[in-house]
């Protein structure tokens, strides 16, 4: 749950009115899509987090299995692990973070959509502090995860899920390049791009892995603060929607055109 980053991939998706990989419909025409190297390599990576996270789980008590291994598909599913998992959380810290790290990296590598409420979660569990640290560190490194997982299979699935989005975001990197850090920063403060086709597309695009690694840290703070609090009153909430009001938004537009107005300086410069 970036930060709402972390976890923003649906809220920003919700918001620019896109398709995410979870509901945009398959073409009856398109012919699979992956060669058989890349799709090995898919299933390595898939096999390899899976045995991990069963090893970390292997290591949680049984007769709590039925109570704390589930994900969140809403508020109120969310509310329910969350007092299932506040004592194992405190007696098994360890443990614990080690599955949820594993977690919410997987879901973020593979476009598993939740994990905004992986970050609700860390807030209602551990605070502000903790809990922004937490989802700071686990949207990066589940972001740069799927940086490098699309390096491997990415390009035709981006051609084939966003296409016209794809050549945008391509033309657009290509214009930004003196200032890319500037303009990524800007696409991770504010829910301009959603959170999934941002690192899906990066490396096809050409970005950096430097500039990816840095804009993500950074960027995905402001959104994953305002989760992360919004967990401490998870009682309150009555929709993940609630957490991206206008007020919510105008700040986040701010915060992102403080990133990227060097850009805009430099090119009024280079136009008089």
């Amino acid at each position: 749950m970036a930060p709402m980053r972390g976890g923003r991939d649906e809220e920003s998706a919700a918001f620019s009115g896109e398709d995410t990989p979870s509901n945009k419909k398959p073409r009856s025409d398109a012919r699979f899509l992956l060669s058989r190297w890349e799709l090995a390599a898919a299933v390595a990576v898939f096999v390899t987090f899976v045995l991990g996270i069963l090893s970390i789980i292997s290591t949680m008590p049984k007769d709590e299995y039925d109570k704390i291994l589930r994900l969140p598909r809403n508020l109120s599913d969310l509310r329910v692990l969350k007092d299932n998992l506040a004592g194992y959380a405190t007696d098994y810290q360890v443990n614990f973070m080690l599955g949820y790290c594993s977690i919410y990296i997987f879901m973020q590598t593979f476009m598993i959509p939740g994990t905004i409420f992986m970050s609700l979660l860390a807030g209602a569990l551990f605070g502000v502090g903790k809990g922004l640290v937490l989802v700071v560190f686990t949207a990066t490194a589940g972001a740069s995860s799927c940086f490098f997982l699309s390096k491997l299979i990415g390009r035709p699935l981006a051609s084939w899920l966003w296409p016209e989005k794809l050549r945008f975001f391509q033309a657009e990197i290509a214009k930004r390049r003196e200032k890319l850090l500037n303009y990524m920063l800007f696409l991770r403060i504010t829910p301009t791009l959603p959170n999934t086709f941002i690192n899906l597309a990066s490396p096809i695009v050409d970005i950096p892995f430097p500039v990816f690694f840095f804009a993500t840290l950074v960027g995905l703070i402001p959104a994953a603060f305002i989760t992360v609090r919004a967990g401490l009153a998870l009682g309150d909430l009555r929709s993940v929607r609630d957490l991206y009001d206008f007020k919510t938004l105008v700040v986040l537009f701010l915060i992102g055109f403080v990133a990227i107005f060097p850009s805009i300086i430099k090119r009024k410069r280079t136009y008089e």
